[in-house]
């Protein structure tokens, strides 16, 4: 089906997939567009097919798949064989992913060399960077080395301790750091600004500030396109929201059902019945 906008108005059609330029065509005519978490096989795949136009190989992965309290401890070495299995498992989709904390930060070399591994190793679209205008050379660099960048300001959880926890950015006078951050890094090159955890108010200043996509998380309804972490999103990981997140389905609950049938089936000795033997 077409992707249309909240006006009713057909979007631009994608070819078999979508580019960067098809989601400046979206901003540029008010199409807004969608953007979830995949970190392996079937959850791309099934994403993919629904027409969720952004995958975002996330650094979340450091909590939702190894386990880990933050996203600081996940490697590169850990992010590529997810991001590999995303993009093999794709059609449409365009597939970004997270620079992990301690892939780029040190110079505009490093950025580019960590870069290049995601995008010739693990098949990589695009990357996402988390900083600001600090970043702005990292990501000329970048880009002129044919990387196509996703800038990241607002909250970056990479900067959690800097910033003293998981706190909203951008509040009061705050606010025109954030719209000077995301002019550098769109006059530096970046194709699209995600804002986490900012103002509404604040994020709809950059959004008109910049030309190009701006891509909400906890961050209002101004923004061209949303994403989510799709554990969230799917309510599979369990346990308190964040305030931003819609839970649209309770697999926690469908799966933990699931698998005591199975294992009450197992142990009363229903299953395997004679329909599932040779």
């Amino acid at each position: 089906m077409p992707h249309t906008s909240t006006a009713g108005t057909p979007a631009p059609q994608a070819a078999a997939r979508i580019r960067t330029h098809h989601l400046q065509q979206f901003k540029d005519s008010g199409t807004r567009f969608a953007m979830l978490t995949a970190y392996e096989q079937y959850a791309a795949q099934i994403f993919d097919e629904a027409g969720i136009e952004v995958l975002l190989v996330g650094d979340s992965a450091s909590n939702n798949v190894y386990g880990n309290e933050s996203s600081l401890p996940v490697t590169m070495d850990e992010m590529i064989p997810l991001c590999r299995a995303v993009a093999r498992s794709t059609r449409r989709a365009l597939v970004v992913v997270d620079l992990p904390f301690g892939s780029y930060e040190a110079s505009p070399a490093l950025a580019i060399e960590s870069s290049v591994r995601l995008m010739k190793e693990a098949g990589a679209h695009a990357v996402k960077m988390e900083g600001g205008a600090f970043y702005a050379d990292h990501v000329r660099a970048m880009v002129q080395a044919g990387i196509p960048v996703m800038a990241h300001i607002g909250f970056t959880p990479q900067s959690e301790h800097a910033l003293g926890g998981y706190r909203v950015q951008g509040r009061g006078d705050d606010s025109l750091r954030l719209v000077e951050d995301a002019v550098a890094l769109e006059s530096a090159g970046a194709f699209a600004v995600l804002m986490e955890m900012v103002p509404a108010a604040a994020a709809s200043a950059v959004d008109k500030a910049v030309r190009v996509p701006t891509i909400g998380i906890g961050a209002g309804n101004a923004t061209t396109g949303q994403v989510l972490v799709w554990q969230d999103m799917a309510g599979l990981r369990g346990g308190r929201m964040a305030r931003f997140v819609k839970q649209y389905a309770d697999l926690r609950t469908e799966l933990a059902r699931a698998a005591e049938a199975y294992a009450d089936d197992v142990r009363s000795g229903a299953f395997p019945a004679p329909e599932h033997s040779f």
